[in-house]
This record gives structure tokens, sequence and C-alpha cells, in this order.
């Protein structure tokens, strides 16, 4: 299985900065959203599942939900991430 992990990097002048590490395995790309708002970054994954079986409908649904506040100084505007 492929292992996807979310870097969320500080763009500073100075250096690039790492601010978290997010892993966001068994999420596809559209499954997983990232907002920059208030001073902080949130991550959101959400996978749903729908399988028809012998007994009916069954649904598996797993969801991942990080928010990290940015440090002092750092604008809103710096922010990027990758996949």
């Amino acid at each position: 299985s492929m292992q996807r992990r979310l870097n969320r990097m500080l763009d500073s002048s100075h250096d690039d900065k790492l601010l978290a590490l997010v892993d966001v395995e068994g999420f596809v790309p559209k499954e997983i959203t990232v907002t920059v708002k208030d001073g902080k970054v949130k991550v959101l994954a959400e996978h749903k599942e729908e399988h028809t079986t012998s007994r009916g409908k069954e649904c598996n649904y797993k969801n991942i939900m990080k928010e990290i506040s940015l440090p002092p100084g750092v604008s809103e505007d710096e922010v990027t991430y990758s996949l």
C-alpha cells in the first residue's frame, strides 16, 4: 500500500520550516481539504465506502481532522502544503 503524507510547509524569506506532517494513508487527494484561517491550518480528510452485501448495504466511513496554530509572526499567506 502506498503511504501518503501531507506536508504543510511554511515559506519564509530565511528558510523553509516544517509546521506539521499528517499521515493521510488510505485517503486520495480529492478527499483531503486544507484551509488556513484565523491563524490556524486545518486538515480534513474524509473517506466513505458503500458495499452491498447479502445482508444489505454496509457503509464504512473514516475521517481525520487536525488543526495546527501558526507560530507567532507567520502570515497565513506564507503557508504552503503538498501531498
